[in-house]
C-alpha cells in the first residue's frame, strides 16, 4: 500500500516524483523573497535560507500526513467492505509515503546547508528523535481526523481552516524574538513549534530559541512531548473504537 500510494500520488504528471522537491522549494522561494527582501525579517537570523527551508519541509510533512488522511478511510470504502484487515494500515501507508517525501526533501536541505556553509555539528544526531516525535504526532492527528470524518464530513473544511491559522501561529517564517515572551511561551506549547525550533537548533544554529530557553527551564520540553503522547493514546483508542463501524458508515 505504501508503494502504490507513492506511485499514484504523481501519476499522470509530467515531472512525477520531482514534484516532491519542487513543492516545498516553490513555497520557500516565495516566502524567502517576501520576508528577506521586503519585510527584512530574516536578516538577523544566521543561515536564514536553511532556517526557513527546514521549517517549511517539516511543516509540509505534518500537513501531508494529516490532510491526506482526513478522507482516506471514506475513499477506501470499497476495499474496507470487501476485505477484513486492520484499518490502521490505511493511515500508516499514507504516512510512510509522506515519510519517503520527507527523506527526499532532507537531501535538498543538506545541499542548502553545504551551499550556505552551515557547520555540521554533533547535535545533528538528535534529529532522528525529533523526526520520530513529528511522525508520531502527525500519525496521531491523522488517526483522529480520519475516524471523525467518517461520521462528520465537515471535519475536512474545519481542518483546512485550522491548518491555515496554525501555519502563522507556528514560528516557521519569523523568529520568536519578534513576539512578546508571554505569547512565545504559549506558541511553544504547540508540539510542531517545539519540533521545528529544536530541529533548527540542532541542525542550523544554536542561536535558535527553543522551548527550554523561552521558559528558562531544561524540563520545559517535556510539556509538548507529553502532549504528543496523550494525543497519540487518545487518537489510537478512538480510532480503534470507531474502526469496527467503518464498513457500515463509509
Amino acid at each position: 500500500m505504501v508503494r502504490s500510494d507513492f506511485k499514484l500520488r504523481y501519476q499522470g504528471s509530467v515531472l512525477g516524483y520531482i514534484w516532491s522537491l519542487l513543492r516545498p522549494l516553490a513555497l520557500f522561494v516565495i516566502l524567502y523573497i517576501v520576508f528577506t527582501k521586503f519585510l527584512k525579517i530574516g536578516a538577523t537570523i544566521p543561515h536564514y535560507p536553511v532556517y526557513l527551508l527546514l521549517g517549511i519541509v517539516l511543516w509540509n510533512f505534518f500537513i501531508e500526513v494529516t490532510t491526506g488522511s482526513v478522507s482516506i478511510i471514506v475513499s477506501k470504502g470499497d476495499l474496507i467492505r470487501k476485505i477484513n484487515f486492520p484499518k490502521y494500515v490505511i493511515i500508516l501507508a499514507g504516512s510512510f509515503s509522506a515519510l519517503i517525501n520527507l527523506c527526499i526533501n532532507f537531501i535538498i536541505i543538506l545541499l542548502f546547508m553545504y551551499i550556505n556553509h552551515v557547520d555540521f555539528r554533533i547535535s545533528a544526531m538528535l534529529l532522528p528523535l525529533l523526526i520520530a516525535e513529528l511522525f508520531v504526532f502527525s500519525l496521531a492527528v491523522a488517526f483522529f481526523l480520519s475516524a471523525v470524518f467518517v461520521r462528520f464530513r465537515d471535519v475536512g473544511y474545519i481542518w483546512e481552516v485550522a491548518t491555515q491559522g496554525a501555519f502563522y501561529a507556528t514560528p516557521i517564517l519569523y523568529p520568536l524574538s519578534l513576539i512578546p515572551i508571554s505569547a512565545a511561551k504559549i506558541l511553544m506549547l504547540n508540539p510542531m513549534a517545539q519540533i521545528i525550533q529544536d530541529a533548527r537548533f540542532v541542525m542550523v544554529t544554536d542561536q535558535t530559541q527553543t522551548i527550554n530557553s523561552i521558559y528558562n527551564n531544561p524540563n520545559a520540553r517535556l510539556i509538548p512531548i507529553m502532549t504528543v503522547i496523550v494525543i497519540a493514546i487518545v487518537a489510537s483508542l478512538y480510532f480503534r473504537a470507531r474502526s469496527r463501524f467503518f464498513a457500515e458508515e463509509v
